[in-house]
This record gives structure tokens, C-alpha cells and sequence, in this order.
């Protein structure tokens, strides 16, 4: 029988609580940098558009100022991973607003309580390890084949039917002559009468 002996990691935590935004909305963020190194977080937080990032990199930067001020641990800030990032629903703010007809309308102004828990080690992140701005493939160009014969065997083809076509033309023009001076004639009687 073999014992499985666990080590504990040494963990530092920071956390902000009653943070004016929805739980929901800060778990978007702290998804994104679980299991990063602390400069590759800052770095998705300082470039994302989400306005929680900026609490949640407030968080990241007390947990590592906690990492380092700590003389047992002898820490330093870029070598750090986040062990877990999350938010937790805080109380919710009840608020009421004048709808139409004396009526009254429910304002929730939802909080939460974003922590942070930091370690020492190798990320575990998924990112891939080609660099992001890899040169692009060279495309070869397809060799061009035989189509332009077959081009060319088509055309005497098409010379034959132009002239079967002409010559049915000059058959049909002497055909429209009779009609078109019929035509003719009707309109000069409408103008006499």
C-alpha cells in the first residue's frame, strides 16, 4: 500500500470586496488570466475593454505586492502564477425608480467579491507557443497546363457557326423590307387624315 503525500502550496490572496459591478461580468475577466504568469495578466488586462479589468488588476497588483512584502517568502513579482481568480456575488443593492401610472420599478445594483490567489511556479496556461506574428507561409504558384490548345482547337469551330448566322441574316433582310414599307405607307395615311 503507497501513500500519497500532497504538498500543500504556498499561496499569497488578495481580495476586493463590494465591488460595483455583477459577478457575472467580473468572471469574464478573471477567466481570461487563471493560470497565467503575473506579467502575461497584466498584460490581458491592460488591453482588455471591459471596465472590471481595471478592479481586477488592482487585485493582482495587491496580491503581489503581499507576495513580495512577505520576508519569509522572498518572492518576486514576475516569477509568480495565479493559482485561482474568481468572483463571488456580494449583496445586491435594492433601488426604486417612478415608472408611468404611480408605479415603481425595481433597480438592482448587483456587487461581488473578486479574489485573487497567487503561487510560485510554471504557468499552466493555454496560450500557444508560436509567436504571435509568425512570417506567413510562401505560396508556390500552380504551373499553368495545357488548356491554352484546347483554346485554340475550339476557335475554327466558332469562325463556322458566324457565317451560317450571316448568311441567314441576308435572307431575312429582304423579308423586312416589304413590311417596313407597309409600315411606311400607314403612317403617311395617319398624317393626311
Amino acid at each position: 500500500m503507497t501513500a500519497v503525500v500532497e504538498q500543500e502550496r504556498e499561496t499569497v490572496r488578495a481580495q476586493a470586496r463590494w465591488v460595483h459591478s455583477s459577478a457575472r461580468k467580473a468572471r469574464l475577466v478573471t477567466d481570461l488570466i487563471r493560470g497565467r504568469s503575473v506579467p502575461e495578466a497584466r498584460t490581458i488586462l491592460a488591453f482588455s475593454t471591459r471596465a472590471v479589468a481595471k478592479d481586477v488588476e488592482k487585485v493582482l497588483r495587491s496580491a503581489v505586492a503581499n507576495a513580495e512584502s512577505r520576508p519569509d517568502l522572498n518572492w518576486h513579482g514576475d516569477e509568480l502564477v495565479i493559482v485561482t481568480a474568481h468572483a463571488d456575488e456580494g449583496p445586491t443593492l435594492k433601488r426604486w425608480r417612478a415608472r408611468a401610472r404611480g408605479r415603481v420599478a425595481r433597480i438592482r445594483k448587483r456587487t461581488c467579491h473578486i479574489t485573487i490567489e497567487l503561487a510560485q511556479g510554471a504557468p499552466t496556461s493555454a496560450a500557444p507557443a508560436v509567436p504571435a506574428m509568425a512570417p506567413p507561409e510562401p505560396v508556390e504558384p500552380e504551373p499553368v497546363e495545357e488548356a491554352e490548345a484546347v483554346e485554340v482547337t475550339e476557335e475554327p469551330e466558332a469562325v463556322e457557326e458566324t457565317e451560317e448566322t450571316e448568311a441567314t441574316d441576308e435572307v431575312e433582310t429582304p423579308e423586312e423590307s416589304p413590311s417596313a414599307e407597309a409600315e411606311a405607307e400607314a403612317s403617311t395615311k395617319e398624317t393626311d387624315r
